[in-house]
C-alpha cells in the first residue's frame, strides 16, 4: 500500500539558475546533481494538495491544504540505469502535524506557517496564486497563464522539471532515504506573467538570500494529477 495518495493540482513553478556548489551541503549520500543542459536549478514550487489519504486513510481536516516548496535536483544510479528525483531544502505547509509525519518519517524539513491560495479563471486566463507567512511577513508566488492546457514537449525544460519521479533525504553523512512519486505525465497553461514576492533569507536561510535579487529563469503553471508517494528505503 502507498504511504501517500492525494492529488497535486495547479503546480506554479519558479526555477533559478544557481551555481552548483552552493548545494553541495544539501546533496544526499550517493546522489549527485541533474542538470538541465548544463543550468543548475533550484525551483520554487507552489500547489495545492487535494483528497488526501494516508495509509488510504483520509485525516480529518487534513485533506486539502497548501504546499510550497524550494528544491533542487538530482540523480542516483541504482546500477542498471539513472534514477532521476528531487531534494527538498524546506517544505511548507499548513498544519503541524504534516510537518511531524514528514520530519519523523521520511526525514524531510517541512516547516508549518500560515497559507493561503487563490485560484481565478476569467475569459481571458487563470490566476494561480500561493501566499505563506509568519511572524506578519506575507510572501507569495503568483502567476497568470492561458487558459487551455497543453501537453508537455519531449526533451523540454518543462518535462526535465515536471519528471523527477524520485524523492532524495539526506538521513546522514552516509545514508541517504528514497522514496517513489508516482503520477501521469502532466499538462501545462502557457505563463504570461509572474509575480513573486518572497525574502528568500528569511524563509530558507542566508544561503539562499541572493534569490531576492535575481529573477527565475523560467516560470511555469502545470495542472497536475493523482499522485502516490510510496514508503521510504535507505540506500
Amino acid at each position: 500500500m502507498s504511504f501517500l495518495k492525494a492529488e497535486w493540482r495547479k503546480l506554479a513553478i519558479a526555477n533559478y539558475e544557481i551555481e552548483p556548489s552552493i548545494l553541495d551541503s544539501y546533496i544526499p549520500p550517493k546522489t549527485e546533481l541533474d542538470l538541465w543542459e548544463g543550468t543548475c536549478y533550484v525551483s520554487l514550487v507552489g500547489f495545492m494538495f487535494l483528497n488526501t489519504r494516508l495509509l488510504g486513510i483520509p485525516i480529518p481536516f487534513h485533506r486539502n491544504f497548501e504546499e510550497v516548496n524550494l528544491r533542487f535536483y538530482v540523480k542516483y544510479p541504482d546500477g542498471q540505469s539513472w534514477k532521476r528525483g528531487v531534494v527538498f531544502i524546506k517544505e511548507i505547509v499548513p498544519k503541524a502535524a504534516l510537518t511531524f509525519v514528514a520530519n519523523t518519517i521520511y526525514k524531510e524539513h517541512y516547516q508549518t506557517m500560515k497559507m493561503d491560495h487563490l485560484w481565478i479563471e476569467n475569459e481571458n486566463h487563470r490566476t494561480v496564486q500561493y501566499q505563506w507567512g509568519t511572524h506578519g511577513a506575507i510572501h507569495s508566488l503568483q502567476v497568470r497563464a492561458e487558459l487551455a492546457s497543453k501537453e508537455i514537449k519531449p526533451g523540454s525544460e518543462a518535462e526535465f522539471i515536471t519528471e523527477h519521479y524520485w524523492g532524495y533525504t539526506k538521513a546522514s553523512d552516509h545514508e541517504s532515504f528514497e522514496y517513489e512519486v508516482t503520477h501521469p505525465k502532466w499538462k501545462v497553461y502557457d505563463v504570461l506573467e509572474h509575480d513573486i514576492i518572497v525574502n528568500f533569507g528569511e524563509v530558507y536561510g542566508s544561503t539562499f538570500a541572493f534569490l531576492n535579487q535575481i529573477e527565475p529563469k523560467s516560470v511555469m503553471l502545470a495542472e497536475g494529477s493523482e499522485i502516490t508517494v510510496e514508503n521510504k528505503k535507505s540506500i
